[in-house]
């Protein structure tokens, strides 16, 4: 098993590449849960704003 996590002596560049991928892997997620919020507040907020001119 230690031979495998080791990988052959090239172990820092495989799981440091592992490593960067995965923390890119969440700031996308946290960055489409902010842009999905922000898409939601705008829709709310032109919804909002067509109701308004309706009613004048």
């Amino acid at each position: 098993m230690m031979e495998f996590l080791a990988m052959g002596g090239y172990a820092p560049y495989v799981w440091g590449s592992y490593l960067i991928m995965a923390g890119l892997l969440v700031v996308e997620m946290l960055q489409l849960r902010y842009r999905r919020r922000s898409l939601l507040a705008w829709i709310r907020r032109m919804a909002r704003l067509r109701a308004q001119e309706e009613k004048q």
